[in-house]
């Protein structure tokens, strides 16, 4: 009994000290962005803003073009996300049912283009897109973050795909449905927690991309939130006030993705990992 209380104890000592540990960050994040300027620059930490504040708020949101770019943002990431899903949804079933040459071959590619870095890629990406004239463009910008995403988003559908019996589409066929009716009323409900993961891996690859929109979309109102996040600077140095306060609207979307979504994600991803 003492063993089997202990071999519970430990385990979940260790992960509360753990979340501790990777929550703090973000407490500290949205903590400091409600702290008055004083309390931010005090001597002595202030761990919990009793006099807060949202003049913080009120200066990231009123810097210059932050709509504009929280539009950018929201309009390439959504755009990227749902091209990958659909893409990745359709090259997932080929790989996952159908047997044909080279298919081992396609596989492999996608976990390589999943391994290599981006950033050793970023100056082809640029000449690339310098030399078809479309430099502060959304338009490449959507383009690489679908093939960012696209990989990881392909391979973890298809081991999702390859759970589904094949039996429940036969059936559905038998009973009078074609391949696409049966794929979208019998296998598409069951693939939900797959596609869901991947949405949320694809979204938060995109949402906080900046090496590329650094360098491909560098006019005022042409980049995306990750480079608005990076202005909040004064001839005295860092306003940390707004951009703690800058930091927290910018990850805010994320984390109520993420609260909304968590379960089925976690579902997703591990069933994707190994089945198939």
């Amino acid at each position: 009994m003492k063993r089997s209380l202990a071999g519970r104890i430990w385990p979940n000592a260790t992960a509360a000290v753990l979340a501790l540990v990777f929550a703090f960050p973000v407490y500290w994040m949205f903590a400091t962005a409600f702290k008055p300027t004083q309390d931010i620059l005090s001597e002595d930490p202030v761990w919990f803003p009793f006099h807060s504040t949202f003049s913080h708020f009120v200066t990231a949101v009123d810097a210059p073009n932050f709509w504009r770019l929280a539009g950018n943002s929201v309009l390439v990431t959504v755009v990227a996300v749902g091209l990958s899903l659909v893409i990745g949804l359709c090259g997932s079933f080929a790989i996952a049912r159908m047997r044909f040459k080279g298919r081992k071959g396609i596989l492999l590619t996608f976990m390589v283009a999943q391994m290599a870095p981006w950033e050793v890629m970023v100056i082809s990406i640029y000449m690339i897109v310098r030399d078809a004239d479309l430099l502060n463009s959304l338009l490449p910008l959507t383009f690489f973050y679908l093939l960012m995403v696209l990989p990881f988003t392909l391979l973890t559908l298809r081991g999702y795909v390859a759970a589904v019996p094949k039996e429940l589409e036969e059936s559905a066929m038998v009973d009078g449905c074609s391949r696409r009716q049966a794929f979208v009323k019998v296998v598409l409900p069951l693939l939900a927690p797959g596609l869901m993961a991947t949405s949320l891996f694809g979204f938060i690859t995109a949402w906080n991309e900046f090496p590329l929109v650094l360098v491909l979309n560098k006019e005022p109102g042409a980049g995306t939130l990750p480079l608005w996040l990076s202005q909040f600077q004064t001839q005295f140095g860092n306003d940390w006030g707004a951009t703690m306060a800058a930091a927290s609207l910018f990850a805010l979307p994320i984390l109520v993705l993420f609260l909304f979504l968590q379960r089925k994600a976690v579902g997703g991803l591990t069933s994707g990992a190994v089945k198939g």
